[in-house]
């Protein structure tokens, strides 16, 4: 009786997997469709752009009488920071080929949007001029790296981002084929040896199964929510000097309506290394996601779920493996909020530094022109972007402090009393009309929805209580909405999942509390709880602490 072999096939790659194959320079037919006139890429450049920062969307707007093709490019700004020039530079280049606003984004970076195909190339070649970039700052890669950007621990702060930049240069992709087209303008020729053979010589010819995030946080403050990251950094200071870092692998925010294979998780704290070796950790971490994620599936293709199924020890054997290192166990730190501290702060070394709200990261109007005479005048203070959507205006000298504020006081911005604190604890992704993948309002709706809620809990006694809201137009978690005491999250136009229960240092996911709830419904959902919670809280207890301990126990889980 002969046996029959039996042949377990492969999964089919997707898509994305074949032309990054079959492209490993990443150069698609990008600078020859714009050498061409048209309006828009093919759909498989449309993926290769993402690698250079870009995505193409169009004004959903418009989309019931004409279909208007727009790009929006992401900036690549380690740690968000960024010179007076940079600055200036990047104020032009939205009121020349954007919409006339600068949007911050909640992981450091400014996003122009309303770009038209004329203006791509000159706007790109432009912030390289400044000595930015944006390759890497969207694609299969890791993409920009946020640190910490408040100046309190200043020694602490200058050491980790040195740590950061120096894992800046090492996850970025090496392809000639960004230079080509952004700087001189010309396709790569694909069929020459060097190109044609090229492999990247980190990411491999396919680069990553999707995304991949990183980040810096300096202790106590939260402000990058960093568990939210594939890959997390905390620092560990010892006498005012960084000597270490605890390492977080495996968090993410993305998750889609309706597919419980999918959903948000915090990173793992796996381990302590010393400062030394956060750069092998680092592409220890990617070579992870690169050879462990999954290929066929991109909704399944985060490294958070490789974490999930293979488990922390899997994963820090592998780290140490491929870092060639022993991962100490992790050291002792604490988190105490995720916020920004708003106003003026006095540093360490005796500089001020301002930290000015931005009601959903859109710099517009007042704001943008009062930054722009800032930036102008004060030529050594340095431009911070902040994981919250704010701008920090950190190195300012003792004797400009008075023109500084006197000049934003001549725009009509103010310095003290900038928000309401739900307003200030607020954030959104920008979702319509601008992003592909909303399904409802999240920027455009937000404050009004938030002078609602405010509005709300004056009626029940809760006037001037801080709660981080957050929401978003899809379930992706742009806007890290799992993380947020009350979030909305986008399911269809005008109805959003309700979760509530996050914490206000990180620390914890918040759950669904309600699948679907109409905008105008919204009040009514969350009178009975507010109400409840002005008469029920502990002293001290914040709105997500409460929720997580009472009303998220006391009924079934919502369906996703």
């Amino acid at each position: 009786m002969s046996e029959t072999a039996t042949t377990i096939e492969a999964p089919k790659l997707t898509h994305n997997e074949v032309i990054k194959a079959a492209v490993p320079t990443l150069a698609g037919n990008i600078a020859a469709t714009m050498a061409l006139g048209t309006d828009q890429f093919s759909a498989d450049d449309q993926q290769f752009t993402k690698f250079h920062g870009i995505y193409q969307q169009d004004d959903r707007d418009l989309r019931k009488t004409q279909k208007k093709f727009i790009m929006m490019i992401r900036g690549r700004i380690p740690g968000g920071v960024m010179t007076p020039a940079q600055w200036i530079t990047f104020d032009d280049l939205a009121t020349t080929y954007g919409n006339n606003t600068l949007r911050i984004t909640t992981r450091q970076s400014i996003q122009f949007h309303g770009v038209v195909m004329a203006g791509l190339g000159p706007l790109v070649k432009k912030i390289n001029e400044s000595l930015l970039s944006t390759l890497a700052a969207c694609g299969d890669v890791n993409r920009n790296i946020t640190a910490s950007p408040t100046p309190v621990q200043i020694s602490a702060r200058a050491e980790m981002m040195e740590d950061c930049h120096r894992v800046v240069a090492a996850l970025a992709p090496k392809t000639k084929a960004y230079h080509s087209i952004w700087i001189d303008n010309v396709q790569l020729k694909l069929d020459d040896a060097e190109n044609k053979d090229f492999v990247d010589p980190l990411y491999g010819a396919t680069y990553l199964p999707r995304k991949f995030k990183t980040g810096f946080v300096l202790p106590p403050v939260n402000d990058m929510d960093i568990f939210i990251n594939d890959l997390g950094f905390i620092a560990i200071v010892e006498n005012g000097k960084v000597v270490g870092y605890n390492l977080c692998v495996g968090g993410g925010m993305g998750r889609s309506h309706g597919n419980e294979a999918t959903f948000p998780r915090l990173a793992d704290v796996i381990g302590y290394l010393p400062k030394a070796h956060v750069v092998d950790v680092a592409k220890a971490v990617l070579m992870i996601h690169r050879d462990f994620g999954d290929r066929a599936d991109r909704k399944h293709a985060r490294l958070k779920y490789v974490v999930e199924e293979r488990g922390v020890d899997f994963i820090r054997e592998e780290v140490n493996k491929r870092a060639g290192i022993e991962l100490a166990p992790a050291r002792e730190y604490k988190f105490t909020a995720t916020g920004d501290v708003y106003g003026w702060h006095k540093a360490l070394d005796g500089s001020w530094f301002f930290t000015l709200f931005v009601e959903t990261g859109r710099v517009k109007e007042a704001k943008k022109l009062a930054l722009r005479h800032i930036a102008e005048k004060f030529t050594g203070v340095e431009f911070r972007l902040t994981g919250n959507q704010n701008v920090l205006i950190a190195n300012v000298a003792e004797s400009d402090k008075a023109a500084v504020n006197a000049l934003l006081a001549e725009h009509g911005v103010k310095t003290d009393d900038q928000a309401s604190v739900l307003h200030a604890a607020s954030m959104a992704c920008p979702a319509l009309p601008t992003c592909g993948l909303a399904l409802a309002e999240s920027e455009r709706m937000l404050p009004g929805l938030v002078d609602r809620i405010e509005k709300l809990c004056a009626e029940v006694g809760l006037a001037g209580e801080e709660i981080i809201i957050r929401s978003t137009g899809c379930p992706n978690g742009c806007a890290r909405p799992y993380m947020a005491e009350i979030a909305f999250v986008g399911k269809s136009p005008g109805r959003y999942q309700l979760w509530l229960g996050g914490n206000t240092s990180g620390t914890r996911l918040n759950r669904v509390f309600k699948d679907v709830v109409k905008d105008p419904e919204i009040e009514a959902e969350l009178r009975p709880l507010l109400s409840r919670f002005a008469k029920e809280r502990n002293k001290g207890e914040r709105f997500g602490d409460w929720c997580d301990r009472t009303v998220l126990n006391e009924q079934p889980a919502a369906q996703n």
